[in-house]
């Protein structure tokens, strides 16, 4: 099979990266889905592929073709903020957030292929996930941390993000925990503040927040708009 010069390029960085076994079966997945899109767009007649189309197949791998992540430490990209994306991407390139995977799958990538990545995940519609909502001494426990740190000073009034900062509605509740815990521990250290931010609250109080967020309809309230 002859293969795009992207796809070449993330399969032989996937190959050169020793990632966590729990994720080896989500790198085959993804460069499986590389293949699929390939069969596809090279079929007789198929219209000319778009050229950063076998990298959203190879992010649809972890992400999920429907915007689900196959595992529930990732986290839901579709309809999250554009700059947020783009920064990520910049960072998991650059190695200042660490992921072994991620950083084989953006190694090849240029800048305007991060933008265009960016742009098309943020463009798709944020998945309904239903998480169900957390029992009230959960939701106060939540509340309590939230104000304690002022969440909405950056996150905004309905967590729905704004230019640089995520939208945290509706997003995995593993994938939260995971992300307040490694910003604790300086596991994830590209930003200094939420690490700062996570070590001045207990770490009980994490669960609780990520219940209550996740929990939230990806939509915000028509009234706040």
């Amino acid at each position: 099979m002859i293969l795009s010069r992207r796809a070449r390029n993330i399969r032989n960085a996937l190959r050169g990266k020793q990632v966590r076994p729990r994720l080896v079966l989500a790198s085959k997945v993804a460069f499986a889905s590389v293949m699929a899109a390939y069969l596809v767009i090279s079929a007789p007649g198929a219209a000319l592929a778009d050229p950063i189309a076998d990298t959203i197949a190879t992010c649809s791998g972890c992400h999920g073709e429907q915007g689900i992540p196959v595992d529930k430490t990732i986290p839901v990209i579709w309809g999250q903020r554009r700059e947020y994306l783009l920064k990520q991407l910049h960072d998991f390139k650059t190695g200042h957030r660490k992921n072994e995977t991620m950083a084989a799958i953006v190694d090849p990538l240029t800048k305007d292929d991060m933008e265009a990545l960016a742009s098309y995940f943020a463009s798709q519609k944020w998945p309904k996930i239903d998480q169900p909502a957390p029992a009230d001494d959960v939701k106060a426990k939540a509340f309590h941390a939230i104000n304690t740190l002022n969440c909405r000073g950056c996150h905004q009034d309905h967590f729905q993000g704004d230019y640089v900062r995520p939208s945290l509605r509706g997003q995995q509740q593993d994938y939260l925990v995971k992300t307040m815990k490694d910003f604790r521990s300086g596991d994830r250290a590209n930003f200094p503040a939420m690490s700062a931010l996570m070590r001045a609250i207990d770490e009980a109080d994490i669960e609780p927040v990520a219940a209550y967020l996740s929990s939230l309809p990806p939509e915000v309230p028509s009234a706040a708009k």
